[in-house]
């Protein structure tokens, strides 16, 4: 079936139809939702919250990429959940940033999928969201410093911190090699 009828079916209240969405594209959703909280149950939770969102929501789908769609609510469900939750309390307004990310040559194959989400998970909370938004989810700083109520400098600076951060984790990991 595809996204079009499935969203119509949906609308119309067919549980099939909602079950089939659910399944669809939960796993990837989750994906989403793992970037931005801590644990898994936290991730599972605002998932939920998504979806109940996405149903209530879909009669305002107007086309375009049901998956894109579903994301952008995911995201904002995610970041919702830390705004409850949690402060960011590691914001500075820094106008020239100055960290600088310098190639060592070092190559990152062997890094898994797994690593990279437990590394970029132990970041403080501020560059975490601000790295996923940007790197991950494509927002511009605009975009980020709208959404979480910061100024644009401060986005591009928890981005460039957080960059700093993983290239030093990194570092640390090719040290142990």
């Amino acid at each position: 079936m595809n996204d079009s009828t499935l969203v119509k079916k949906c609308i119309d209240g067919d549980q099939r139809a909602q079950r089939a969405l659910f399944e669809k594209f939960a796993p990837k959703m989750l994906g989403v939702c793992l970037r931005y909280a801590k644990e898994k149950t936290q991730a599972e939770d605002v998932l939920q919250d998504g979806f109940v969102k996405v149903f209530t929501k879909l009669e305002g789908y107007k086309g375009g990429s049901l998956e894109g769609w579903i994301r952008r609510i995911m995201v904002n469900t995610s970041l919702d959940q830390i705004r409850k939750n949690l402060k960011f309390q590691d914001n500075i307004e820094i106008e020239r940033i100055d960290y600088k990310m310098i190639d060592n040559g070092f190559i990152l194959e062997d890094l898994m999928a797994e690593d990279l989400m437990l590394l970029i998970n132990s970041m403080p909370d501020g560059y975490r969201v601000v790295f996923n938004m940007f790197a991950i989810e494509g927002y511009s700083h605009k975009e980020i410093a709208e959404e979480l109520g910061v100024s644009e400098n401060t986005s591009k600076s928890q981005y460039s911190r957080a960059r700093a951060f993983l290239k030093t984790k990194l570092e640390e990991i090719n040290f142990e090699r």
